[in-house]
């Protein structure tokens, strides 16, 4: 019995001293691999210096002027993603979980949540805030300063981009969530319910550069010389009508791009208002009917009230999506043709002309304008009860 608590007793010692070591080194590999990664020759001089090594300079000399076989050097960088990004990361939370355990199981209780949660508020606090607060100060200072980055807002060209984003803001999201609440209605009552949402979900899945793509073609023009292989076209000029440039033809044009996202959100929107119909107590239902309530005034003033609070938040999650366009018109117009929104004038102004100032005052309109969709967002969510 000695023995066996003496074997026990060292097994402890070694684990209060192994545990904050193994928590050390991988705060150690985290810091070295990221450093590592961030080195856009990292991996390159790597295998540069193992080549140095082995006595192949020539081979090392190519690497580091940027020729040579580089595949040795992306596996490299895939490797050390992975031991950062897997090993590091599990040697951290690992080893601060074992500390945690050798505290007294109250003080257990209110630190444990904290080492699970704390690198992810880091991590939101340097990429969300610090972020945020950088771009709202680079759109005061940056560039001319306040009055001139704030000032092209005001201009023909942000005047048309705001215009265009109440469009996508109003069509879009009104679009989605009505088509989506009416099609989930529907097929709630017909027999093969999972197929058919299947198709009208499906559009979800694909990107939205994708969809893009797709849509570019339903919308091709050629000169009535030629034949009209975009399907809107090619349906117009069977009627007898001229072929048209629709994404160069404004106000159309627009609209138009609108129609992609209501394409692919409806299928979220149907999920989910769908998923808040079933919920719908049936005892209610029958009630209404037993009142003398016909199937539009059953849907309109009694389903449409009790699933409300889920129909706020698929209007405010789209809206947001809506806002925030750039994938869409970018690739269909790259925001030319009187298409341009707030989102693709911000990237030309940072990528393209290199305004910085002008391109974060424009990331800040876009901010302020999520933020009553948020707010409203959140007071849904209190009202049901989420977050109290």
């Amino acid at each position: 019995m000695a023995v066996q608590a003496a074997s026990a007793d060292r097994a402890d010692r070694a684990r209060r001293y192994l545990v904050p070591l193994g928590t050390v080194v991988g705060l150690v590999i985290l810091a070295v691999g990221t450093v590592f990664l961030a080195d856009p020759k990292g991996a390159a001089n790597l295998l540069a210096g193992i080549y140095d090594a082995t006595g192949n300079a020539t081979g090392a000399t190519a690497l580091r002027n940027g020729q040579g076989d580089t595949f040795l050097a992306k596996l490299i960088l895939a490797g050390v993603a992975l031991i950062v990004g897997v090993g590091g990361i599990w040697m951290v939370f690992s080893g601060a979980s074992a500390i945690v355990g050798l505290l007294k199981p109250k003080m257990q209780a209110r630190i444990i949540p904290w080492v699970f949660v704390l690198p992810a508020l880091t991590l939101l606090g340097i990429y969300l805030v610090y972020s945020t607060g950088v771009t709202i100060w680079e759109s005061i200072v940056g560039d001319k300063g306040f009055s001139d980055n704030y000032g092209q807002i005001l201009k023909p060209d942000g005047l048309a981009a705001i215009r265009n984003n109440i469009i996508w803001l109003v069509l879009g999201t009104g679009g989605s969530v009505g088509l989506g609440l009416v099609i989930a209605a529907m097929f709630d009552r017909v027999r093969r319910e999972a197929l058919a949402k299947t198709f009208v979900f499906l559009p979800l899945a694909i990107s939205l550069v994708g969809a893009s793509v797709i849509w570019r073609f339903v919308y091709e023009w050629r000169p009535a010389s030629q034949p009209q292989y975009g399907l809107l076209n090619a349906v117009w000029t069977s009627f007898g009508g001229q072929p048209i440039n629709w994404v160069a033809t404004p106000p159309i044009n627009t609209y138009l791009l609108v129609l992609i996202m209501v394409w692919l959100q409806t299928g979220f929107a149907m999920v989910v208002l769908s998923a808040a119909i079933k919920g719908v107590s049936t005892e209610v239902m029958e009630a209404a009917r037993m009142d003398g309530a016909n199937e539009r005034q059953l849907f309109l003033k009694v389903v449409v009230p009790i699933i409300k609070g889920s129909i706020i938040t698929v209007a405010t999650t789209v809206a947001i999506v809506v806002l925030k366009v750039f994938d869409i018109v970018y690739v269909m117009t790259g925001g030319r043709y009187d298409t341009d929104v707030l989102a693709v004038q911000m990237y030309l102004d940072k990528f393209q002309f290199f305004e910085d100032g002008r391109a974060a005052a424009l990331a800040v309109v876009l901010f302020v304008a999520v933020l009553p969709i948020m707010f409203i967002n959140l007071r849904n969510l209190r009202q049901q009860g989420v977050g109290k």
